[in-house]
Order: structure tokens, then C-alpha cells, then sequence
């Protein structure tokens, strides 16, 4: 095995990165993953929990989970949908907040990143690589 691991270095790198995020999120009281949500549900105004699911690439209990979580913190609430067998979620007023408030918090955090990949340009670049695997 004389070939360089690409997994180990990307997973570090992936841990980095959401640290930085979380910590520039923590005064808005949620961590990456849950502003990235909660951005996705915005985004759709209202959405299914499976559909959802499918937008953040996980299983539909996973997102099921997750959105529990963010019910429990005032963030989403729960619609029932024409089809009762489908829950359907949309931000609260504090869930549209607390995108506001965390929206700075991640943009600085976006520029963190750029620089340390070489400015706008290289991120961009790094960007396209990425989405290619």
C-alpha cells in the first residue's frame, strides 16, 4: 500500500470545517448541520419529512430525528399535509431568526474558509472538485 490515503485527510479536513462553523454558530444556539436545515427549509417554505430527507441526503428517520430536534427548540413546526400518512415542516418564527441571526455569523465563517483555501477563486475551484466525487 504505497499509494496516499485520500479518505483520512478528507474526513479531518470535514471535521475542521464543521468545527469552525459550529463555533461561529454557537451563539445562535444550533450547530451546522442544523442551520444547513433549517436553510433547506426555508428554502421550500414547507416540505415533507422524506422529501426533506432526500434534500439533506439522509434516511427519512434520520431527518425525522433531527426535525424532532429542532421542534423541541422552537425552530420548525409540524403541518399535517393533505395526506395524513405525510408530516410536512416549516420554520417558526424563531426558526426564520434564527437563520437571520446566524446568517452573518456564517458568511464570516465562509470567508474563514476561503482564505484558507487560497482565496475565492481556489475555494471555487476546490468547490467543483468536490461535487465531482
Amino acid at each position: 500500500m504505497n499509494q496516499a490515503c485520500y479518505c483520512i485527510p478528507f474526513r479531518t479536513a470535514a471535521r475542521k470545517v464543521s468545527a469552525l462553523y459550529n463555533q461561529a454558530l454557537e451563539p445562535v444556539g444550533v450547530n451546522i448541520a442544523q442551520f444547513s436545515m433549517l436553510r433547506k427549509i426555508r428554502k421550500a417554505k414547507e416540505i415533507s419529512i422524506t422529501e426533506l430527507g432526500k434534500v439533506c441526503e439522509l434516511d427519512r428517520s434520520t431527518a425525522g430525528r433531527n426535525v424532532r430536534v429542532l421542534e423541541k427548540m422552537g425552530l420548525v413546526q409540524f403541518i399535517k399535509g393533505e395526506d395524513h400518512r405525510e408530516t410536512t415542516v416549516s420554520l417558526s418564527e424563531n426558526g426564520h431568526q434564527t437563520l437571520e441571526d446566524g446568517e452573518l455569523l456564517w458568511e464570516k465563517s465562509q470567508v474563514e474558509v476561503e482564505n484558507k483555501l487560497g482565496g475565492p477563486e481556489k475555494a471555487q475551484d476546490f468547490l467543483e472538485l468536490l461535487k465531482s466525487l
